[in-house]
């Protein structure tokens, strides 16, 4: 998920979790626990970048990392807080439920997530939820701002912080339901066996993807979770045969170890382009030949800044978001 996501819903837990004497410290640990496994980004200072995309949700995204972080935050706060008398134990426990829960959301996206490192490099990926979904941060976004201003002995703070968590809990049964009926959708497309996946579009979960690999590549389609989930498609050719030309290069072997077989090669121009599928098409609901948001230039590396990032908002006007609207609540 992102940054914001794990800040405001730390804090909302970090308050549910901990004694009223820990004051607005819970809060603020809260935040900084279930934000701390994404200080692997510091990675990206010295790693190639394709390096930086296998190792971004790894090992500090592991179970290990959580027991070994909580430990050393529940050292740090039982020195630093002793006054308020809060248990050692109470603390890891406190640090643990909080980094678990980063890293059961950021399972619930496309990216992937390690959570076996070192011992397993697979990585976990549900796609249940969009890495950024506003109707899923809304509520413990409030939440955290009335709990940030209002003072400690507020006779309504734990019921507010309850709310901050229980609602984005309850979306999430949503999205797992939405989930669901897409799956089901989905199946009178694909033959046994074949490699599929499905996940919600941009910044919502009422308008989804899915991608199914054929013999040639994969058919991209769309559909809302309203309405008979009809879905259509669109096939792009894999060009494996573009590739054979660097197939032995690092960077390419570890974008499709990264893309986890979801991907297709382009020609732009004289340039050679890696597309990888799992993160969607620009605009993908409005332009079903539209590029894929994630697109790697294997001829010029040197022009690959915030890959993951840049292709997801081009083109988002007025009118294209209008149509991603109306075809997420299946509006003709």
């Amino acid at each position: 998920m992102d940054s914001v996501t794990h800040i405001v819903l730390g804090a909302c837990v970090g308050e549910v979790l901990m004694d009223r004497k820990a004051g607005r410290k819970a809060m603020l640990w809260g935040a900084l626990a279930q934000s701390i496994p994404d200080i692997d980004f510091i990675s990206g200072a010295w790693l190639p970048l394709t390096k930086e995309l296998i190792a971004h949700r790894g090992f500090t995204h592991s179970f290990l990392f959580a027991l070994l972080i909580s430990f050393l935050f529940a050292l740090v706060a039982f020195t630093w807080h002793k006054a308020e008398r809060i248990s050692l134990q109470k603390w890891f426990a406190f640090f643990l439920i909080e980094v678990l829960i980063h890293l059961l959301l950021d399972s619930l996206n496309n990216y992937g997530i390690g959570w076996l490192e070192p011992f397993s490099s697979k990585r976990f990926a549900f796609n249940i939820i969009y890495v950024a979904d506003p109707l899923f941060t809304l509520v413990p976004l409030m939440i955290f701002f009335f709990l940030l201003f209002k003072k400690m002995d507020h006779p309504h703070r734990l019921k507010f912080a309850r709310v901050g968590v229980l609602a984005p809990m309850f979306y999430l049964f949503f999205a797992v339901y939405n989930k669901q009926k897409i799956e089901k959708a989905v199946q009178p497309y694909i033959n046994k066996n074949v490699n599929y996946f499905t996940a919600p579009t941009l910044l919502n979960n009422f308008l989804w993807t899915a991608v199914i690999k054929d013999s040639a590549g994969f058919q991209v389609g769309y559909a809302s979770v309203f309405g008979k989930n009809d879905f259509s498609f669109k096939h792009f050719d894999q060009h494996e045969f573009y590739l054979d030309s660097v197939h032995d290069h690092q960077e390419l072997m570890d974008l499709k170890r990264f893309s986890q077989g979801f991907y297709t090669a382009e020609k732009w121009g004289d340039t050679l382009v890696f597309n990888d599928l799992r993160f969607g098409q620009i605009n993908g609901w409005e332009d079903p030949n539209s590029k894929f948001s994630f697109h790697y230039f294997l001829s010029h590396p040197q022009d690959n800044e915030l890959i993951v990032q840049r292709g997801r908002f081009v083109g988002l006007n007025k009118s294209s978001t209008k149509l991603l609207v109306a075809k997420m609540f299946n509006v003709k």
